[in-house]
């Protein structure tokens, strides 16, 4: 009985989830903002392109073309799978070679953005860049 009970909120909190990124990503106003964050803060490092030293992709793109090796993809906004929580996340304790970033630079209100326009660029919306 307790491990029905346990399936069940399991199941309520992905679909609250679900939810919650839907609504994020239907909102153009946070998407708009999300993508300027996203161009000022992380395409330098997380955009498609050749990186300043030559190699095919930025830093930050082939770390995760490393990391992933294929099961993933290295660009961020090709992701399915990025939530608030989890881009709140790196943002906040950084990995590897990414710096933390403090809440003066990238606020919560600037994560909840740049995961509505990941998610956005990733569903093909049609607003992304």
């Amino acid at each position: 009985m307790a491990e029905r009970k346990y399936r069940v909120a399991i199941g309520f909190a992905a679909l609250a989830l679900a939810w919650s990124c839907t609504a994020l990503a239907q909102d153009p106003a946070a998407i708009e903002r999300g993508r300027a964050k996203f161009e000022h803060s992380c395409a330098p490092c997380h955009a498609a392109g050749i990186g300043d030293d030559g190699r095919a992709l930025l830093p930050g793109t082939d770390a995760l073309r490393i990391k992933y090796r294929g099961a993933l993809p290295a660009l961020l906004e090709e992701r399915t799978d990025l939530t608030v929580d989890s881009i709140r996340l790196f943002v906040r304790r950084g990995t590897w070679s990414m710096p933390p970033f403090r809440p003066t630079e990238v606020t919560e209100d600037e994560i909840r953005d740049i995961a509505a326009y990941l998610a956005d660029a990733a569903s093909g919306g049609g607003r992304s860049r």
